[in-house]
């Protein structure tokens, strides 16, 4: 008696399954799925866009998106990439301490917040005297000015600060 107990009841459910199955929404078609609009099976061409170039100091500082987001390189970086260990250009303008806390004049560089002088591994919030080595590699974070479109409409406002 239990025994078809057991098998009704696992009748039972593959024909709702069976029954649900039927009644599913259409597949999702593969040009609908993401951003660009295309096929996913396609290989689109991004379009190309331009560093907003120039010399350090000849760009405006852009305001960042939110509290605390990387700041966006307001000058060209072609000439100082690849940005290595052994060879980083910008620490040679932006290594500036004495400079936090302090007024910037127009043009001056912005001087590296004391975060990246901060092993958060050992003493924790200690500030260094020197850059903790972790943090060399400056384009992981901040990016140039460039005329790159938005890819999607964005309507984020996290209170914009300078």
């Amino acid at each position: 008696m239990r025994y078809v107990a057991i098998v009704t009841r696992l009748f039972a459910g593959i024909v709702l399954i069976a029954a649900a199955t039927s009644f599913a929404a259409e597949p999702v078609k593969t040009n609908s799925m993401g951003l660009s609009k295309t096929s996913v099976f396609a290989t689109p061409t991004p379009k190309a866009y331009h560093e907003k170039g120039g010399m350090p100091g000849s760009n405006k500082v852009l305001p960042r998106a939110y509290s605390g987001a990387p700041p966006q390189i307001s000058h060209s970086i072609s000439d100082f990439l690849p940005i290595t260990v052994q060879s980083n250009m910008c620490v040679a303008c932006h290594n500036q301490p004495a400079q936090w806390g302090q007024k910037r004049e127009q043009g001056m560089a912005t001087p590296i917040p004391p975060s990246h002088y901060t092993d958060q591994r050992n003493p924790q919030g200690k500030v260094g005297e020197q850059l903790v080595g972790a943090r060399y590699n400056c384009n992981q974070c901040h990016v140039s000015q460039t005329d790159a479109p938005a890819l999607v409409k964005n309507t984020f406002s996290g209170g914009r600060v300078r």
